[in-house]
Parts: structure tokens; sequence; C-alpha cells
């Protein structure tokens, strides 16, 4: 047996400070655990057992590329997700138990919705109900509509936006 480390000793070893570095990146020790996870994934699956040469320095190049996409897209993300407003609307719609009140109160704006959408193209319309009534994230809704991510992200900011235009809301 060799007494080179194996790789998962190699992680082992150095997950506090990949934690530490993702978390530096994303800003979210959660999100670092979520980042350095998915980098022992792609790791793993990159050695298929055998010790890769400077498998550190791989690693942590590992955990900032995916660092700095999720930072990325949560930046692209937040875009879409930043109007309160228009949420809590989405949300009251969506509630299956809404008070009388409630339903007074969001007819009108429902109403004007449900016309906006009914104007979307098919797919622009598909993927804006799969990311807010579904809660699909943009990466399933690429997936399943067989598009980009940058697609999706821009078919679902379009929608808003033009429910948004069509509610009179800035």
């Amino acid at each position: 047996m060799s007494d080179q480390p194996s790789n998962l000793d190699i992680f082992v070893t150095h997950r506090r400070a990949l934690l530490n570095y993702a978390s530096s990146i994303v800003g979210s020790r959660s999100r670092a655990e979520d980042v350095v996870q998915e980098a022992w994934l792609r790791f793993h699956e990159a050695s298929k057992g055998r010790l890769l040469e400077d498998s550190t320095s791989y690693l942590f190049r590992i955990v900032r590329n995916l660092a700095l996409d999720g930072r990325r897209r949560m930046k692209r993300e937040s875009l879409i997700i930043t109007d309160d407003d228009f949420e809590a609307a989405a949300n009251a719609w969506t509630d299956s138990v809404a008070s009388p009140e409630t339903v007074a109160l969001y007819k009108d704006e429902y109403a004007l919705v449900m016309d906006a959408l009914a104007q979307l193209p098919e797919r622009t319309r598909m993927a804006f109900e799969m990311h807010r009534f579904g809660g699909a994230k943009l990466r399933e809704i690429a997936e399943a509509l067989d598009i980009s991510l940058p697609l999706a992200h821009r078919l679902v900011a379009d929608a808003v936006q033009h429910c948004k235009e069509q509610l009179g809301w800035p």
C-alpha cells in the first residue's frame, strides 16, 4: 500500500480551508457547504479513484469556480426575485385558502396578470409559470424546455417585466 494520501484524505484534510475559501466568495457558510460538497463530487468523479497530480490545487480551483458561478447565478436571479410586491402578490394568488379580503384586494391585479401571461409566447409563459408558481430553479427550467440557462433566465425576466408593465408597476 502506498504512503501517499488518498483523494478522500486530501479532501478531509483541507475541508475547513475549502469551506473558508468558498465562504469568502459566496458570503454564506451554508452556501459554502453546498459548494464544497459539489466540489467533492466533481473532484471524486475526475479522479475516479486515482491520485491526481497536485490534487490540493485542483480541489481549490474547483471550489473557486463553483463559488464564482454560484455568486454570479445568485446575482442574476436576484434581478428577478427582488420585487417584494410582485412576490407577495404571486404568493397571495397561489394561496388556496385566501381570505375574502385578499381575494377582493388582488382580484383585479390577478386578472391583469393572467391576461399578461396569455399574451406571452408559450415558452416564455411556461418558463415563468415553472419558476414563479412551480418553484423550479432556472437550471430545471432550462433542462425541461431544452434551452440554455441564460435563455431560461431571460425568458423569466422578460415575463416578469411584461407582467409589471401590464400592472403599471415601475
